[in-house]
């Protein structure tokens, strides 16, 4: 049985909505005014609110304006009541977010069929909602044991190995075995550490107090952090000769190590999503208020729906490409650049290669700065 909220100052008409939708099968609640209104959104969460716009104190765009800025009310459809409506008061409140008008005088027709077409609209996008966190979930649950489970499996062997054999072993023998237990106990601490950051990002898209505390505005010179990150990048994946710099001095307004982390996955991604031997190209420029950066790879791409459904823990393909890390690199970064008043952008074509542009605030030149040395 779906929940519909009515909200109107006037008692008459709230009293017949109530009892004309209670026969129709709904379940009904009301409220006489806008601000009772919102607090009865939030304690009964309707599948649909049908409000008036003209009331004391809070009108129905108030209402409105309310419930859309509240991530758990925002989604809610919102019917709009009206005795007249002009093309201004239309713009209103379809920029507000307003799902539908029924202007006064309605018939009961036309009301049933205005409520079935939002109800039915929405269960449409739940149910695709649904099937993306089903799918999400499974992504997870394929990825994650796997993530977990191979460099455990690497420093569990090669510690046995060392356990049952050191002492017969030639001391090379012995620091190639050592040599791979901290290879796997890196990758197993960098795998932790991004799904760390990840969830502290997570929380800060939903909390802007968590976020006012989790960002790092520097200033740091970008050229010299990118730079860094990249040819340390290119140097373990042995393509040093395939990576392309061209990046302006700027001071931005985003902290070194966040920064550092950003360059990270997404230098990360160019290389491994592309063949040695074709180029990595990183552009920096400066405009009057941001610093764009451009990650240009001559990979195998992703098509328009991929980029669409990018999201964590999720890797395209993975059936016929094997590669290691869990799928966070491109939301973290993401994160990070909007975290920082930034954004994040892709163009991909696919079998041809994709370019990741980031949009980074800056600072006026006159901005004194310390440039540390940093290893991402």
């Amino acid at each position: 049985m779906s929940k519909i909220l009515v909200i109107d100052d006037d008692t008459g008409i709230r009293n017949n909505l109530t009892e004309l939708l209670e026969a129709e099968g709904y379940e009904v609640s009301s409220a006489e005014d806008g601000r009772r209104g919102i607090q009865q959104v939030r304690l009964t969460l309707p599948d649909l609110v049908i409000c008036d716009i003209m009331m004391p104190e809070l009108d129905g765009y108030g209402v409105l304006t309310e419930l859309r800025e509240d991530p758990v009310t925002a989604t809610i459809p919102f019917i709009f009541l009206t005795a007249k409506i002009e093309n201004s008061d239309l713009r209103q409140g379809m920029n507000l977010g307003a799902d539908d008008y029924l202007v006064k005088p309605f018939t009961r027709t036309q009301l049933l069929m205005a409520i079935a077409t939002r109800l039915r609209k929405q269960t449409v996008i739940t149910q695709r909602l649904k099937a993306k966190m089903d799918d999400l979930r499974n992504s997870i649950a394929l990825a994650l044991p796997h993530e977990l489970r191979t460099p455990l499996a690497g420093i569990s062997g090669f510690s046995e190995l060392l356990l049952e054999g050191a002492a017969s072993m030639p001391p090379q023998e012995i620091q190639a075995i050592a040599h791979n237990i901290h290879a796997s106990a890196q990758r197993l601490q960098d795998l932790i550490l991004n799904f760390l950051l990840y969830a502290e990002l997570a929380i800060a898209s939903r909390d802007p107090d968590y976020a006012n505390a989790l960002k790092d505005q520097g200033p740091c010179y970008v050229e010299s952090i990118i730079a860094e990150v990249a040819r340390q990048q290119a140097q373990q994946a042995d393509r040093q000769s395939d990576l392309q710099l061209d990046l302006e001095r700027s001071l931005v307004k985003i902290g070194t190590v966040y920064l550092a982390k950003l360059s990270k996955e997404l230098v990360r991604n160019a290389l491994k999503f592309s063949k040695p031997g074709t180029p990595v190209h990183i552009l920096g420029r400066r405009n009057e208020h941001s610093y764009i950066l451009s990650f240009e790879d001559r990979g195998r791409g992703m098509t328009a729906e991929q980029i669409a459904d990018m999201g964590a823990y999720l890797q395209f393909e993975r059936n016929r490409y094997e590669q290691q890390g869990q799928g966070l690199g491109l939301a973290i970064a993401k994160w990070l650049a909007e975290l920082h008043a930034g954004g994040l952008n892709i163009e991909s074509a696919y079998g041809q290669g994709t370019t990741v542009q980031v949009r980074l605030p800056v600072f006026s030149d006159g901005t004194p700065v310390d440039t540390p040395h940093f290893l991402a």
